[in-house]
């Protein structure tokens, strides 16, 4: 058995706590978060019993192997070097952490406790992407060297950490960029990042003033509070000659909110959003196939079952980590490479 902690219990921590108490080889047997009322009601809605205020403490105890970080962004690296250096295995939402340095302070943690660290790319783990992949391996799209991703809200700034760059590190880049920047490179094969140019606008602020539309709050919603970027935009290039053109937005002056990635390759192209569908040609005719699977579209809840099975397995059973921590390091060289290129209006390169 897996014994599980799980730091910050907000929003996103029920999707880790659901799954790991459905999880037959995982006892999940403390949670941790600084606010006392929402510590006490998730204990009291799981039923769980073992309750920290402070992080440091549930890291100190023995009997918990392994650790789920949902914190923000800020505290993310602080939180996992400890975790590690304390002997636990740590699933940390994505992004890895808030800077570069931070994100190689992780990667040294993990080298010398030599424990599992799994980052939180959960599209990697979504049934679509896993049939996608397949086909690429095979070489159905034979060599990828375009991705092109959008994901785009209208009105979708929540608030509160997500719009305090002290806490989140940034706004839409960082929080919706990450996934779909992560998903092309993943399915790209990972190749090595050369340079980006990047441009970001903050034009709209948090748009609280609208009204007769609901939008999704963060629970310490703020709407004095916002200091990161209402639009982000991207162009990512590899070493290979690919690339990746990327646009992400909290608030934006569009007519739907808009989530659409696609991956060209010389043998054939895919879209991995809004639903799962491959393009190819044979006998000299261009085919579109519509994969006949049961999870077409990126089933959330699905995609972190898988996620947290994953990270068990890498624990209990050795299995090979398809989300490391190098993989969360460049992810995050990347991220911040576009935020320096929209600073200084240059192209940024990587090392």
């Amino acid at each position: 058995m897996l014994r599980v902690g799980v730091i910050g219990v907000g929003s996103i921590s029920r999707y880790h706590i659901e799954q790991y108490l459905r999880h037959e080889k995982v006892q999940l047997v403390a949670l941790c978060d600084k606010s006392t009322k929402q510590l006490q009601n998730k204990g009291e809605l799981y039923n769980i019993k073992e309750l920290y205020h402070d992080y440091r403490e549930l890291i100190k105890q023995q009997h918990i192997d392994a650790v789920s970080i949902c914190t923000w962004n800020n505290s993310h690296a602080e939180i996992a070097v400890a975790a590690l250096e304390a002997g636990k295995h740590v699933l940390i939402e994505k992004p890895l952490s808030k800077t570069v340095e931070e994100a190689l302070s992780v990667k040294d943690a993990v080298i010398k406790s030599g424990k599992v660290l799994q980052v939180g790319f959960v599209r990697r783990h979504g049934e679509h992407t896993k049939v996608l992949k397949k086909f690429i391996d095979k070489g159905t799209l034979g060599e990828i060297y375009y991705a092109k991703a959008s994901y785009l809200r209208r009105l979708g700034n929540p608030g509160g950490w997500f719009s305090d760059k002290a806490k989140s590190g940034g706004g839409p880049l960082i929080d919706l960029g990450v996934h779909v920047i992560d998903i092309c490179w993943y399915l790209m094969g990972k190749p090595k990042p050369v340079s980006v140019s990047g441009n970001t606008y903050k034009k709209l602020g948090n748009r609280s003033n609208i009204e007769n539309l609901s939008f999704y709050k963060a629970a310490e919603y703020n709407p004095e509070l916002n200091d990161v970027e209402d639009l982000a935009n991207a162009i990512i290039r590899f070493e290979n000659g690919a690339t990746i053109m990327v646009d992400v937005s909290f608030t934006l002056h569009t007519k739907d909110n808009e989530l659409s990635v696609k991956l060209f390759g010389e043998n054939g192209g895919a879209e991995v959003e809004p639903e799962l569908h491959i393009t190819t040609e044979k006998h000299n005719t261009i085919l579109n196939i519509s994969p006949q699977i049961d999870d077409t579209t990126f089933d959330f809840k699905k995609a972190f079952t898988n996620e947290i099975s994953h990270f068990v397995a890498c624990c209990l059973e050795g299995r090979e980590n398809i989300a490391p921590v190098d993989d969360g390091v460049q992810l995050m060289k990347i991220l911040s490479a576009i935020y320096e290129s929209g600073e200084t209006g240059k192209e940024v390169y990587l090392s």
